[in-house]
């Protein structure tokens, strides 16, 4: 590889990366002033689910859009806009404090998300083509940073901005200004991607594909348990005793951990092989990272924190690689991708909102918890079935 292509190569890859640190901030940032917010705004948990659930319900419903917005636009310009969507979105939240518009604010972050994330899977699986696992695995850190960062910093943000949750929010709008500057000067003008005749001719459906369906169903229940982690697991840690800051604290412990395992646990697996090894063992690895969550004392809040997120950092980039292994082109990329991506994050939308009618009624984090246990068992059975399946030819 020449010099300059090195440099393009790098230049690339580093645009995809600020591009994806801003695909969870709009609603990882919620998580640690849940509490904080709620108070102040006089709702329930289960409105203030809604703050996760409608981002991540968008995520699933406007993915589709991606393949149309791309073919308009182009790759440079479709995420400059959806970017300055996310940004504008974001950075309102210092004006727009009401739960309503905060309400409003997640469903655009989220729109503009839904129609970035697939997009970007099929960017990779083109431009990158016999790299994706690594770029994937980029991608993965990219997210999980993003999460990392804006979880473990709002909090501080928070006591720092003279306790202005409206502030600590907005401030996470500045990255997509950066991703913005950055992207454009990786991304030429009217990128495309060479394509043969029988990539322009042969797509299949994944619609009447059983084996993406099971992929789409182990999808949602990985990030099920994401978000639900990500939304509660501060509320669980200031149920056990634990100030607000100690709280968002043991949230970037586990975002760090997945940030440092979604590269990691990709490049393993492209090392090892054996894909459902890897898928049973990650999944018996949260199940006991949440039993630990169970044991009534702060060090278990801490040791099972660490333990679901070490689960939860190999899922995710595995996860949007599978379809992309099933794909054998780009169109079929951005297609499986869609259809992986749109009813994964509608599951998943349920289930953080479920929690928050659950601890209304109950009163306690235990049965949020078993529900939990309930996804990582879904998750092995769905395992199960897709290794039953025979791949496609």
């Amino acid at each position: 590889m020449e010099q300059m292509s090195k440099m393009k190569w790098i230049l690339a890859v580093t645009a995809i990366f600020f591009v994806s640190i801003n695909l969870r901030p709009a609603v990882t940032s919620v998580g640690p002033l849940l509490n904080t917010i709620m108070e102040d705004l006089n709702v329930s948990n289960t409105q203030m689910s809604l703050l996760t659930s409608i981002p991540v319900f968008c995520m699933g419903l406007f993915a589709p859009l991606a393949v149309p917005f791309q073919k308009r636009l182009g790759y440079k310009w479709s995420i400059n806009v959806l970017l300055l969507g996310i940004g504008v979105a974001t950075a309102a939240r210092l004006f727009l404090t009401s739960f309503t518009a905060l309400m409003v604010t997640s469903f655009i972050a989220g729109l503009c998300i839904a129609i970035i994330s697939p997009m970007i899977n099929a960017y990779i699986k083109a431009k990158f083509a016999s790299q994706f696992g690594l770029v994937i695995g980029v991608y993965s850190l990219a997210i999980g940073f993003g999460a990392m960062v804006s979880a473990g910093f709002t909090g501080i943000l928070y006591e720092n901005f003279q306790n202005s949750w409206p502030a600590a929010l907005s401030i996470w709008g500045v990255l997509a200004v950066v991703a913005i500057f950055i992207w454009s000067a990786a991304t030429p003008e009217g990128e495309t991607f060479e394509t043969t005749a029988e990539t322009e001719t042969e797509v299949r459906n994944p619609w009447k594909d059983k084996r993406i369906w099971t992929i789409l169903i182990f999808f949602g229940l990985q990030t099920s348990l994401f978000f639900s982690m990500t939304t509660w697991l501060s509320p669980m840690a200031m149920e056990q005793g634990m100030p607000l800051v100690t709280a968002g604290t043991v949230l970037t412990v586990m975002s760090i951990v997945q940030m440092v395992g979604n590269i990691v646990i990709p490049t393993l697996l492209n090392k090892t092989g054996h894909l459902n090894t890897w898928l049973y063992s990650l999944i018996v690895v949260g199940l006991i990272g949440v039993f630990v969550l169970m044991i009534d004392a702060q060090w278990a809040i801490w040791v099972g924190a660490i333990i679901v997120g070490i689960s939860m950092s190999g899922l995710f980039p595995i996860g949007l690689m599978m379809p992309l292994d099933e794909a054998r082109n780009e169109a079929e990329a951005n297609s499986f991708s869609s259809m992986v991506l749109s009813g994964g994050f509608m599951m998943s939308a349920i289930v953080p909102l479920l929690i928050g009618v659950v601890y209304d009624l109950a009163g306690t984090h235990l049965v949020s918890k078993w529900i939990l246990v309930v996804i990582c068992i879904a998750m092995f059975l769905t395992i199960i079935v897709y290794a039953k399946q025979a791949r496609r030819v």
